[in-house]
């Protein structure tokens, strides 16, 4: 995330994480079996992940602007992939569903195959430049990805959806706690709530 407060844009994270919590929380409730995966459920979630994207988006955008070349990039392609491509996949299952289209989802493995690959090696990154809290939320959100990737794959079975699904509930309230420990301590003037050093020195 960018530190550069005293000129230009101030720090866009706390909403981007905020949106990163949504998408958490939602895809927790499917995949844990909270809420049906079928019929209206999907277009609701498919709607609120293309909120997340206009926010993320923008975060990422400042990000950039900033000169925060790995928040920045992170938020960019979590916007368009994570958000504006799995709502408007989750909309148009609704809709395919209610028309009785078949439809193969396949492809969706070998992209989020790149998506996994990709967090792997920016995790490293977060641990090292990122506050302790962040580090940790992104190394359990990578793992999260590793079972939603290769359950749709084929290669792990719906009992993986489970260890996804707490995977992200725990990142979504990761990203809840850094979010506000951003706004309070900003706000406070000092650290209200800790987010810890990065973790690789």
């Amino acid at each position: 995330m960018s530190n550069n407060h005293g000129s230009g844009w101030a720090n866009p994270g706390p909403a981007g994480l905020v949106a990163l919590a949504i998408a958490c929380f939602t895809f927790y409730a499917v995949l844990s079996g909270k809420i049906t995966g079928e019929g209206s459920p999907l277009l609701f979630l498919g709607c609120w992940l293309i909120g997340g994207f206009v926010v993320q988006l923008c975060v990422g955008l400042i990000e950039l602007r900033e000169g925060a070349v790995l928040g920045g990039n992170v938020f960019l392609f979590f916007s368009a992939f994570f958000m504006l491509v799995g709502g408007l996949e989750f909309i148009f299952e609704f809709f395919a569903g209610v028309h009785g289209w078949t439809i193969n989802t396949g492809v969706d493995g070998w992209a989020w195959l790149v998506l996994f690959s990709i967090l792997v090696f920016y995790t490293v990154a977060y641990l090292k430049e990122a506050p302790a809290i962040l580090g940790l939320a992104v190394l359990i959100l990578t793992v999260g990805v590793f079972f939603v990737t290769f359950s749709k794959l084929g290669m792990l079975g719906p009992s993986s959806h489970a260890y996804a699904a707490y995977c992200l509930l725990i990142t979504g309230i990761m990203a809840i706690y850094l979010s506000s420990a951003i706004v309070l301590n900003n706000a406070f003037g000092k650290v209200v709530l800790p987010v810890g050093s990065p973790i690789i020195k």
